[in-house]
């Protein structure tokens, strides 16, 4: 190793940087957040303390190359295999969400489409594809990957996207093939061919690592990602309660941690910490919406770049979204995760992911939060990226209105690409949609 690279690593990543954001924590827990309270409960304390988290997180990743090998994931792999090898792991789907927020997506996208790209391709693969060929992003510089690590039970978009960045980056992929699951449970053989593929890429990964996979270490991580899922479940089932806590709005924003820092000990401090917090306004009976009047539930992913305008929008007439299909992703596998059986377990878990399921599973998942939840009603975020999440959905909306009596609102958009958002459209549809709750 460069000892220029490391000592520069140890400057930026556990001195300098922490001692300047921990100052900003400091600072804007300090200042009150320009916030409309007139419908919304006022933002979460826990709040600068996320932006920290992921900044830090960020951080490392800008000086990781020279230092540690870096690791370029899709959302849904097994990522404990990497964090027991010590990689830096970098999640696109995860900086894209970042760019879409920042408002920033469509440019960085738009370089990709320069250089043939279609935009009918997935948006996050389109803002990852255009920040690879720019160097654009707002977290300062990606670190280039040593490996690709794709796991196709999320889309098989992932597959080719890969494709594309492995050979940009002339870095090697390891794949992860999960069967789709048609029926209620996973076929033995499904479940021994990912564990076979887990077991096979271990020699890939120690090759690129330097180093031998510890199966201490391996159990150690497995606990904590086991730890931090339970923790995000145990968060998104207080919506339970009225008035719901927290929004599914504010759940997106806290859902950062447990998908790009899954298996740190710093996420599992970080979501008994959010807990605490939603105890707390549980006891002091505050709603994240004020008035809450009707309860809501979103499928599919965000408008991200519309985050504080749909949250608005719905608390102005009493409309709390308190459940997602989307966020309830990242919890509910956990019972699913056991250290003390983890190679069987993470061949089970991943293989199980809501897009790696039939229709009907989500429709299942719906009705079982329309009862658990006591909802009025469903948004289904027909998301023009994301058509295995999407497909289905126009019967997903009609069996609800049908055999629950839930009002449900299919609304076009996309995750990322603003260009998608038809504002005029999307708020006449919202408002009739509100009437419709009554």
């Amino acid at each position: 190793m460069n000892p220029v690279n490391a000592l520069r690593y140890h400057w930026n990543v556990n001195v300098l940087g922490p001692a300047v954001l921990r100052l900003q924590r400091w600072q804007a827990e300090r200042r009150p957040a320009r916030w409309d309270t007139r419908y919304l409960a006022p933002p979460l304390r826990i709040a600068p303390r996320t932006k920290e988290l992921v900044a830090r997180h960020w951080l490392a990743g800008r000086y990781a190359n020279g230092y540690r090998k870096v690791a370029w994931v899709t959302s849904g792999a097994p990522v404990e295999l990497l964090k027991a090898l010590d990689f830096y792991v970098l999640y696109p789907e995860n900086h894209a969400a970042i760019c879409g927020t920042a408002r920033l997506a469509v440019d960085i996208a738009s370089e990709a489409e320069s250089a043939g790209y279609s935009r009918d391709l997935c948006s996050y693969a389109r803002t990852d594809i255009g920040a690879a060929l720019s160097g654009k992003t707002p977290v300062g510089r990606l670190p280039k990957p040593d490996v690709l690590f794709a796991c196709t039970n999320i889309c098989q978009t992932v597959l080719f996207w890969y494709r594309v960045l492995a050979e940009y980056f002339g870095a090697p992929l390891v794949l992860i093939d999960t069967p789709f699951v048609y029926t209620e449970e996973a076929a033995g053989h499904a479940v021994r061919y990912v564990r076979r593929q887990l077991e096979e890429a271990v020699p890939v990964l120690e090759r690129i690592a330097g180093k031998r996979l510890d199966e201490r270490k391996l159990r150690q991580v497995g606990l904590l990602s086991k730890r931090a899922s339970e923790l995000w479940l145990e968060i998104l089932q207080r919506c339970r309660h009225r008035p719901a806590p927290i929004s599914v709005f504010d759940q997106f924003i806290q859902m950062a941690p447990i998908v790009e820092m899954r298996g740190d000990p710093e996420t599992v401090d970080f979501y008994a910490a959010l807990l605490k917090e939603v105890d707390e306004r549980i006891a002091a009976g505050v709603g994240a919406v004020k008035n809450e009047r009707k309860r809501v539930l979103w499928d599919n992913l965000p408008i991200w770049y519309r985050l504080r305008y749909l949250a608005e929008f719905l608390a102005r007439h009493g409309v709390a979204v308190v459940a997602s299909t989307y966020t309830n992703a990242w919890g509910e596998l956990a019972p699913l995760i056991d250290p003390d059986d983890l190679w069987e377990s993470m061949a089970r878990t991943y293989i199980y992911p809501i897009l790696n399921r039939g229709t009907g599973h989500k429709l299942k998942t719906m009705r079982q939060m329309v009862e658990e939840y006591g909802l009025d009603g469903a948004i289904l975020h027909s998301d023009r990226s994301c058509k295995p999440y999407s497909i289905g959905q126009m019967d997903q909306r009609d069996r609800l209105i049908r055999e629950l009596g839930v009002p449900a609102l299919l609304l076009e958009a996309d995750h990322n690409d603003y260009r998608v958002f038809a504002e005029e459209q999307v708020a006449t549809r919202l408002a009739a949609f509100v009437e419709m709750l009554g």
